[in-house]
């Protein structure tokens, strides 16, 4: 990444921070968590121009063309690319405090050496200027992987995804990054969601099973989990919403998954033990193999009902969830903790007000840890809260650093952002400015503790 004395964007108060950013400016990145399309690595074509390039997925630069007044034919409709680059920059440059402005400044600066303020008087010449770069370079998705100095990319992939563009990547023979599979089972573990019967018939195809009871259910699951261990899977992944308040026996929770694949009315009683079993379940299988887990909690999914029907999932339209219990997630860890079955784990909330008691669970397991501020907490007031209550609750050096959690290939200089506030919450605990110590806490917060879970998936 590019010195801090020529950034767009510098959140180095100290000189400590300064010094600390020096060490680890220039690491590589280890992205275990993004959403990143296989296909769109594989064939690497490159992009037409800026408009396309930060607006053709990106949920997070959509909402906040939404919340400045954007009509929507601006934002996933089919207006021109430059007509909603425009719009966007219009709305980007007034949106004071928000992340996402600091995140363009930080990519327009890194990517193409641009360091002008976007907004709407600027638009045209930064469109002009990024445009012609982009065509020049032939900015495609792995060159701007190579560009990052990304090492290592987990992708989001279904239980059922056949994995054949990572196999096709892994036979390319000029890559920058390992590009790897994780094991996302969101489809897996919402029974009740419309159509979770044909989901188990795909499964068993995928798998070669026929499912027809828990016990041939957990067979082809397993079969799918060492598909992906075999494609080099370390990760696994799970984001929907609430939590299971109950883990159910085997024989009850296969009762239960015969009424659901059979369509039959479950209540919440039977479906939270359905749940609760088989995330305990998955759990000691992930242990077996080496995976480490991750729980993304706190968030409520589609909310608005009639931009769902319109547009689909994962088009802006999630939000914060409830807090709930955490009394739930412990009894989860504690289960799977008490028959041998607990495996790395990582864990993330949406709702801040559940930081304090996830912290402290944490601490009261060894294998489980806190995970960075995630996606509408990973601003610098959300990173610099999650920072000092891990500092103060636990031990800082236990995070495992930044993820972009992102669909965007620009959306590297991120862990950029994260490094500067890392540098600077440390700075601000520092008194030496050569203190070897803390060079080394921020090397392992923005690069080794990463480095080791992909590679030794040493105790975290």
């Amino acid at each position: 990444m590019a010195e801090f004395k020529d950034k767009s964007v510098n959140l180095l108060k100290s000189k400590y921070a300064k010094r600390l950013y020096t060490e680890v400016k220039d690491l590589p990145i280890i992205d275990y968590h993004c959403h990143l399309s296989p296909k769109e690595i594989y064939e690497d074509v490159p992009f037409d121009n800026i408009g396309e390039m930060w607006l053709g997925g990106d949920h997070y630069k959509w909402r906040l063309m939404r919340a400045a007044g954007i009509e929507e034919k601006y934002i996933t409709g089919d207006a021109s690319w430059w007509d909603k680059f425009f719009r966007f920059a219009k709305a980007a440059g007034t949106a004071y405090g928000n992340p996402i402005k600091d995140w363009c400044a930080l990519e327009l600066g890194f990517f193409f050496g641009i360091y002008t303020p976007l907004n709407e008087a600027t638009a045209k010449d930064i469109w002009d200027r990024a445009n012609k770069v982009i065509l020049s370079q032939k900015l495609s998705p792995r060159k701007l992987i190579r560009m990052a100095n990304v090492e290592y990319i987990a992708t989001t992939d279904d239980p059922c995804d056949d994995l054949k563009y990572h196999d096709m990547i892994a036979q390319l023979a000029k890559r920058k990054a390992k590009v790897v599979p994780s094991f996302r089972v969101d489809n897996l573990v919402l029974a009740r969601a419309e159509g979770y019967g044909e989901y188990i018939s795909k499964l068993g195809a995928a798998s070669g099973v026929e499912i027809v009871d828990i016990v041939s259910l957990k067979v082809a699951i397993l079969n799918r989990m060492d598909y992906f261990v075999a494609r080099g899977c370390k990760f696994s992944d799970v984001g929907v919403e609430g939590f299971p308040n109950r883990v159910a026996q085997e024989n009850e929770a296969g009762e239960t998954f015969k009424k659901l694949i059979a369509k039959e009315e479950v209540d919440d009683f039977a479906y939270n033990g359905f749940w609760g079993y088989m995330y305990v379940f998955l759990a000691k299988a992930y242990k077996e193999r080496g995976i480490v887990q991750q729980w993304h909690l706190a968030v409520t999914r589609n909310s608005n009902s009639v931009m769902l029907e319109q547009l689909g999932r994962d088009a802006g339209f999630d939000c914060v969830g409830d807090a709930f219990e955490v009394k739930y997630v412990k009894n989860i860890i504690d289960k799977s903790n008490s028959i041998g079955g607990l495996p790395k784990t990582i864990i993330y909330t949406l709702n801040p007000t559940m930081y304090y008691p996830l912290a402290t669970l944490c601490g009261a397991f060894r294998d489980v840890v806190m995970g960075i501020s995630w996606w509408f907490c990973d601003h610098k007031r959300g990173m610099y809260e999650t920072l000092q209550t891990l500092t103060e609750l636990g031990h800082i050096s236990s995070l495992i650093g930044m993820l972009t959690d992102s669909r965007s290939f620009l959306s590297y200089t991120r862990h950029d952002y994260y490094r500067q506030i890392v540098c600077d919450f440390l700075g601000s605990l520092m008194e030496d400015e050569d203190n070897i110590y803390a060079i080394e806490v921020a090397k392992a917060l923005c690069y080794g503790n990463a480095k080791k879970l992909v590679e030794e998936n040493n105790e975290l």
